[in-house]
């Protein structure tokens, strides 16, 4: 059974801003994804000043790409949170490696959200977390109705059960072929402290989606629903126009 927790807050956050930003190229060839500005606001501030407003007290942020330029913008201003760094500096380790590495950083006790930092949300966070808490899940994924070629698959339960990319043809299931409905990934995901014990070492990169599969074995994920008009993945160029005139209050 998996902690159930009174407070529906945020202790802990996971912001993944290590990544090299090649859709956003040449923004990105001299400064990071993370640092991309939002209507004159870097995408790191926003990402930050939502978590810690919807209950993060302890946010994790990871770096690589041009990584002196975001450790220099945490310490030049002021966070109504602890922020640590985990620093991919000598090899960057994709999403499960990077949440591998961070580990350490957490409170052995509390969930983490892991939130990408080149999504904009409005989603209730505290509500999923409530949904998370209840659940009995070592992890709940957000999803959406949304149409994209790789949707992840949940039974009737609202368990994991496989992944597809509709144009490789590819998928994986987690237990043989079942009647189920598709969900797209939006890039934040609550977990367990415990899942992290069950991610393969850091000592290479590695994608979040395989590990969360094998995890589904043994474990239940299940999802967590949003309107998609709450979420908006600006990493690339045409979502990053759409995005100069979202709401970000």
């Amino acid at each position: 059974m998996y902690l159930c927790i009174s407070k529906f807050i945020f202790m802990q956050a996971f912001l993944l801003a290590a990544g090299l930003g090649t859709r956003l190229r040449p923004l990105t060839d001299h400064r990071p994804k993370a640092l991309v500005e939002i209507q004159g606001v870097p995408l790191l501030k926003i990402n930050l000043d939502n978590l810690i407003r919807q209950g993060a007290s302890r946010i994790v942020v990871n770096v690589h790409h041009h990584a002196d330029m975001i450790v220099d913008y945490l310490n030049h201003h002021t966070w109504e949170a602890e922020i640590l760094v985990s620093d991919e500096r000598d090899q960057l380790l994709d999403t499960g490696g990077g949440l591998k590495k961070a580990a350490h950083l957490f409170a052995p006790n509390e969930p983490v959200l892991i939130h990408n930092v080149d999504i904009l949300s409005h989603i209730d966070l505290t509500a999923a977390l409530k949904q998370h808490s209840h659940s009995m899940s070592i992890a709940t994924l957000l999803v959406s109705s949304r149409n994209t070629s790789r949707q992840l698959l949940f039974d009737e339960h609202r368990q994991l059960v496989g992944w597809k990319d509709s144009r490789s043809g590819e998928t994986r299931w987690v237990q043989e072929p079942t009647p189920c409905e598709e969900r797209a990934f939006s890039g934040i995901a609550i977990i367990e402290p415990t899942l992290l014990d069950l991610l393969p070492p850091a000592d290479r990169p590695y994608p979040i989606i395989p590990a969360y599969l094998d995890i589904a074995r043994n474990h239940r994920i299940n999802y967590f629903e949003h309107k998609k008009e709450d979420w908006l993945d600006v990493g690339k160029p045409d979502t990053l126009n759409i995005a100069q005139t979202w709401s970000l209050s």
